[in-house]
C-alpha cells in the first residue's frame, strides 16, 4: 500500500471540502475578494505566510542553497527582516486607510486615495499585476509538477494539470474564505516540513559518521563561505542581493489583502507575532534542507536542484510521514497559487470591469463574473507553466521584484509621508515595472547589483521626485483657483 499517495490524496480531499463548505459564505464579490473583512487574527497571520512562501520556499530556496552554499543565508536574513518591517510598519496602517476608502483591492485603494475613480492608477495597477503574476502563478504549477514527478513518477505536465485543477476549483467556489483556511492548514504543514526535515537531515549526516560543517567545508571554499568565495564589489553585491528580497514584501498584493481582512486593526499585533514565529524557523529551515542535500548527496547528483527537498523527504522518512509532507510542498504551491489567482481575478472584476468602465450590475453578477475570471486566468497560467523552461527560484525573483519595486515605495510613501501624490505613485508604479523589465535582459546590470534592489531604489526615487514637483503646482493651482 502506498501510503505517500494515501496521504496526498487525503490533503487534496481536505482542500477541496474547504472549498464546498466556504461557498456558501460568499453574499458578494467583496465576500469573494476580502473576506467581508472579518477574519481572526490566527487565520490571517497564517494565511500571510503561507501565501507568502510559496514553492520558492520548499523548493527553490532549498535549490539555491543546494547549489551555492552558504551564501543564500542572506536571503533569509532579508526575507525575515522583511517580513517583520512590513508587519510592524504597513499592515496597520493599510487595515485603517482601506476600511476608511471602502477599497477591496491595491489599486482601488490606489485610486481612491488621491481621488475617486481615478482611472489611470486603476488600469496601471491591473496591467502590472496581470504581467508579473502570470510569472508568478505559473511558477507554482511548475512546483506541482516536479514534486508529483519526483514523489509518484507522475509525467510533470500531469503534475502540473493536477496542481492546476485543484487550485483553480476550491479558489473558484470559495473565495478568499477558501483561501484563506486552506492556507491556515497549509502554513501548519510547510512549517512542519520546514523543522522537522532539516532535524532528520542532521541524524542521518550523523549516522554517517559526518556533520554538516565538515561536509560542507570539503564541498569548496564557495560553499563553505557566506559571500561565495566572491571579493570586492563582487562580495558586497552578493551581501544586497541577498538582503534584497526583504524590500519585496511591501509590494506583494496578494499578501498586503491579509491585513486588509483582519477583522479587528487591534489584532495585528498578535498576528504579527505568530507570523514572525513561523518565518524565523521556516526561512533557516529551507537553507538547511538544501545544505543538508549538499552534504548527503554533493554536486552534480540532480539535474534539477530544486527537486531536493522531495527526494530528501521520500528517501529519509516514514512513507505515511512523506506523504503528509509532500502534501506540504504542493500545500506551499497552492497556498500562493490560490491568492495570486485571486488577486488577478478581483484586479479584472473590481479595478477594470466594476470600477473603471462603471459596469454596475447585480452583486450575483459580479460574483458569477468572479468565478469565470478565476477560471480564465488559471487556464492562462497553466499554458504559460507548461511552455516555460526557467526555474522556479528565477521566475519567483523576476516576479517579486517586479510586484515589490512597482507597489512597494509607492505604498510605504503613501502611509507614511503626506506630501505623496498621485503623479508621484504612478511615476513610481511605472519606473519599478520598466526597470524590472529593463534590467532583467541585460545581463551585465543584474551581475553588478540585482534587480530587485536597482528597481526598488529607483522607483523609491521617483516617488520622491515627482511628488515634490508636482505637488508645488497642485499647491499652485489650488491658490489660483481660490483667487
Amino acid at each position: 500500500m502506498n501510503y505517500t499517495l494515501i496521504g496526498f490524496i487525503l490533503y487534496l480531499i481536505c482542500v477541496l471540502a474547504v472549498g464546498l463548505y466556504t461557498y456558501r459564505s460568499n453574499k458578494s464579490h467583496k465576500d469573494f475578494f476580502l473576506a467581508g473583512r472579518r477574519l481572526n487574527p490566527w487565520v490571517v497571520a497564517f494565511s500571510e505566510r503561507a501565501s507568502g512562501e510559496s514553492a520558492w520556499l520548499l523548493l527553490g530556496l532549498p535549490g539555491a542553497a543546494f547549489a551555492s552554499g552558504l551564501l543564500e543565508l542572506w536571503t533569509a536574513v532579508g526575507c525575515i527582516l522583511g517580513i517583520i518591517f512590513y508587519w510592524y510598519i504597513i499592515a496597520k496602517d493599510l487595515r485603517n486607510e482601506t476600511e476608511k476608502y471602502d477599497a477591496i483591492t491595491l489599486p482601488n485603494f490606489f485610486a481612491e486615495k488621491f481621488s475617486k475613480n481615478d482611472k489611470i492608477l486603476r488600469v496601471v495597477s491591473m496591467l502590472i499585476i496581470m504581467f508579473f503574476f502570470t510569472f508568478y502563478l505559473a511558477a507554482q504549477f511548475n512546483g506541482a509538477g516536479k514534486v508529483l514527478n519526483v514523489t509518484f513518477d507522475i509525467p510533470h505536465i500531469y503534475g502540473i494539470i493536477i496542481g492546476a485543477v485543484v487550485i483553480i476549483i476550491y479558489t473558484m467556489m470559495g473565495g478568499f474564505f477558501a483561501v484563506a483556511w486552506t492556507d491556515l492548514i497549509q502554513g501548519i504543514i510547510m512549517i512542519c516540513v520546514l523543522v522537522v526535515l532539516p532535524i532528520v537531515g542532521l541524524i542521518e549526516l550523523s549516522e554517517q559518521g559526518s556533520s554538516l560543517t565538515s561536509s560542507i567545508t570539503a564541498a569548496g571554499s564557495e560553499f563553505s563561505s557566506v559571500i561565495g568565495g566572491a571579493t570586492g564589489w563582487a562580495a558586497v553585491a552578493v551581501v544586497i542581493g541577498g538582503l534584497s528580497w526583504g524590500l519585496g514584501y511591501m509590494g506583494q498584493p496578494h499578501l498586503l489583502t491579509r491585513f486588509m481582512a483582519i477583522k479587528d486593526p487591534e489584532k495585528i499585533k498578535t498576528s504579527r507575532k505568530i507570523a514572525i514565529v513561523w518565518a524565523i524557523p521556516a526561512f533557516f529551515g529551507a537553507i538547511m534542507i538544501g545544505l543538508i542535500g549538499l552534504a548527503l548527496y554533493g554536486q552534480g547528483h540532480f539535474s534539477d536542484v530544486e527537486k531536493i527537498m522531495p527526494h530528501l523527504t521520500t528517501s529519509l522518512l516514514p512513507a505515511w510521514l512523506a506523504g503528509i509532507f509532500i502534501s506540504g510542498a504542493i500545500a506551499a504551491m497552492m497556498s500562493t497559487a490560490d491568492s495570486q489567482l485571486l488577486v488577478i481575478t478581483s484586479s479584472v472584476i473590481e479595478d477594470f470591469y466594476h470600477q473603471t468602465l462603471g459596469k454596475n450590475v447585480t452583486e450575483k453578477t459580479l460574483l458569477n463574473l468572479s468565478r469565470i475570471i478565476t477560471i480564465v486566468v488559471g487556464v492562462a497560467a497553466f499554458v504559460i507553466s507548461i511552455t516555460s523552461k526557467e526555474l522556479i527560484f528565477s521566475l519567483v525573483s523576476y516576479a517579486w521584484a517586479g510586484l515589490g519595486s512597482s507597489f512597494g515605495p509607492a505604498l510605504l510613501l503613501m502611509l507614511k509621508w503626506k506630501k505623496t501624490t498621485k503623479q508621484g505613485v504612478l511615476a513610481g508604479m511605472l519606473t519599478g515595472s520598466i526597470t524590472t523589465i529593463v534590467w532583467s535582459n541585460i545581463p551585465v546590470l543584474d551581475e553588478f547589483i540585482t534587480v530587485r534592489f536597482s528597481s526598488f531604489v529607483l522607483a523609491f526615487i521617483a516617488v520622491i521626485i515627482v511628488s515634490l514637483i508636482t505637488s508645488k503646482n497642485n499647491n499652485s493651482s489650488v491658490r489660483q483657483a481660490e483667487v
